[in-house]
């Protein structure tokens, strides 16, 4: 009897783990969604694509049917985002977030900063805080937001608001991976801050996605060759030489 007892027990055994690897095996491909992309910035004029950098380019997946991803969880969870000022910059100088999300904008430097954007996506103005303070901006449309301090002109940044959860940003290689992408078709779109919103436009395409197409090529992104990060400041006009005036407490 006890002979018996034990073989029952090792076929039960065998059983459960046989059910645990079929369990493994359902919820494997939602773990394993992950969409790559290969983007090159064109550079233009006699340094074209040499030792090119194309990184920065801000690549996201607007699904066009209902997506059939039952258990949201199993996407990779991304930290609070956050835009700190630190060594008058930003930081980071780009930020990709989904729609509704609000960002913090901590003050780590030593002395008075500002934050401001008041072009296209959303528009706002932090006022002067002080150093160790911090303010929550909650972005509640898509679009992009470029980022100015009111004090040092050479602090410029941006959030990208996408109404989607599929997004991803290019490395130095151009490399963008975007996890947990279920099947189906989706918009791809492109944003690059050193490229012209109408040369963008053209790059979206639709594209389907399924268990044996998880790579969707390579995308060229034409860089503009007037692009400047030189701005007004959040009142229209230049910015006061350093050293000329001085930021009370506000």
């Amino acid at each position: 009897m006890r002979t018996c007892d034990k073989r029952r027990r090792v076929r039960g055994y065998a059983s459960l783990a046989f059910l645990c690897l079929c369990a493994g095996a359902l919820v494997l491909p939602a773990q394993q969604g992950a969409v790559t992309i290969k983007v090159t910035v064109k550079s233009p004029g006699p340094r074209k694509n040499a030792g090119a950098n194309s990184s920065n380019v801000v690549v996201w997946l607007t699904p066009l049917e209902p997506a059939a991803d039952p258990d949201p969880s199993a996407r990779p969870s991304r930290p609070a985002p956050q835009v700190a000022q630190i060594n008058k910059n930003f930081e980071p100088h780009l930020l990709v977030i989904q729609t509704g999300a609000a960002v913090e904008f901590p003050n780590k430097d030593p002395f008075l900063h500002n934050v401001f954007s008041l072009f296209d996506g959303k528009r706002f103005d932090l006022g002067f805080y002080e150093a160790g303070s911090s303010k929550n901006v909650h972005f509640d449309r898509p679009g992009v937001s470029f980022l100015f301090c009111n004090i040092h002109p050479e602090m410029s940044a941006a959030v990208v608001a996408v109404d989607t959860p599929y997004f991803g940003i290019s490395d130095r290689a151009g490399r963008v991976t975007i996890p947990g992408v279920p099947d189906g078709h989706y918009q791809l779109n492109v944003w690059y801050e050193r490229s012209l919103p109408d040369e963008l436009k053209k790059l979206s395409r639709t594209i389907s996605i399924s268990e044996t197409t998880r790579s969707v090529g390579s995308v060229e992104i034409p860089e503009n060759p007037n692009f400047t990060l030189v701005h007004k400041n959040k009142y229209g006009q230049d910015y006061t030489p350093s050293g000329s005036s001085t930021y009370g407490h506000p």
